[in-house]
């Protein structure tokens, strides 16, 4: 591995921790790719985290907008960037998905309640879908546009499994991924929910929410054992989702105060177990 990939893949590993582990399943000619593409995704995903206000965010991504439409050589003097540029290169990845997650991403940077189910839904299909459809296109071109659908079902899972986790963050700075038709269905506004305790409407909401993740990983597991092997290293970072999912739903309403979180080992395990026999 060379100097910038290994700082590419220390940086995932710091920040995506079952992302980095799923790479090290993929074939050693694949894992550079994925390392950019997955290191890509943890960064757009930590801009709220850098910024105090909107502007700023919007500008970061633009810049990436405008990197990623460039030709060969943009992104110069940005490790990231500059791999995933040969990334998209070397592996004909469609642009257009990158502009569709950007655009997705808009949405973190402002404090605009969730509207929707469906709007969740899309959000996570043009974000963790997409990221699972284009390390697939990177595993295996042929085998990967006949798993779209399993990727979409994959993604919403992985997506809303890891906005429940990330409920404290969100909540301490007055955003609100669950859908306000969930909240309706819960009796409460997502003010109140923001606001109010971690117990009575506010844990039916998250009860409800932590049911559509579960049905969209009940999708995907329906035909997981369909998925060729050559792409299964796309779809790892899924395994660890059934042990979030449960652990959640053990006690919805600390969901609201602490993130739902297992051990190392545990996910090593996990992990290993699905790289080598799947769903099955």
């Amino acid at each position: 591995m060379s100097e910038p990939a290994g700082q590419i893949a220390a940086t995932l590993r710091a920040a995506d921790r079952d992302r980095y582990l799923s790479v090290l399943y993929a074939p050693e000619g694949k894992r550079d790719a994925l390392f950019s593409l997955y290191a890509f995704n943890a960064e757009i995903a930590a801009i709220r985290d850098r910024i105090r206000e909107a502007l700023p965010g919007e500008i970061r991504l633009q810049w990436w907008r405008d990197v990623l439409a460039a030709s060969e050589g943009a992104g110069e003097g940005h490790p990231v960037a500059a791999a995933l540029v040969e990334t998209i290169r070397l592996h004909n990845l469609p642009r257009s998905a990158f502009h569709n997650y950007l655009e997705a991403r808009i949405f973190d940077l402002y404090d605009d309640p969730m509207p929707s189910r469906v709007d969740l839904e899309g959000y996570c299909g043009e974000t963790a879908s997409a990221i699972i459809q284009l390390a697939a296109l990177i595993l295996d071109p042929a085998a990967a546009p006949a798993h779209t659908k399993l990727a979409g079902h994959a993604g919403c899972a992985l997506a809303i499994t890891g906005l429940l986790r990330l409920l404290p963050i969100h909540r301490a700075r007055g955003q609100c991924y669950v859908p306000r038709d969930i909240l309706a269905s819960a009796g409460m506004s997502p003010e109140e929910f923001l606001a109010g305790a971690p117990d009575g409407p506010a844990r039916h909401a998250v009860e409800a929410t932590i049911a559509l993740a579960s049905d969209h990983l009940a999708a995907f597991l329906k035909n997981a054992p369909d998925l060729p092997p050559g792409l299964r290293p796309a779809f790892l970072p899924l395994a660890v989702v059934p042990a979030y999912l449960s652990k959640l739903s053990r006690n919805p309403a600390a969901a609201l105060e602490t993130s739902a979180g297992i051990s190392d080992l545990r996910r090593h395990w996990i992990m290993l177990r699905a790289a080598s026999s799947g769903w099955r």
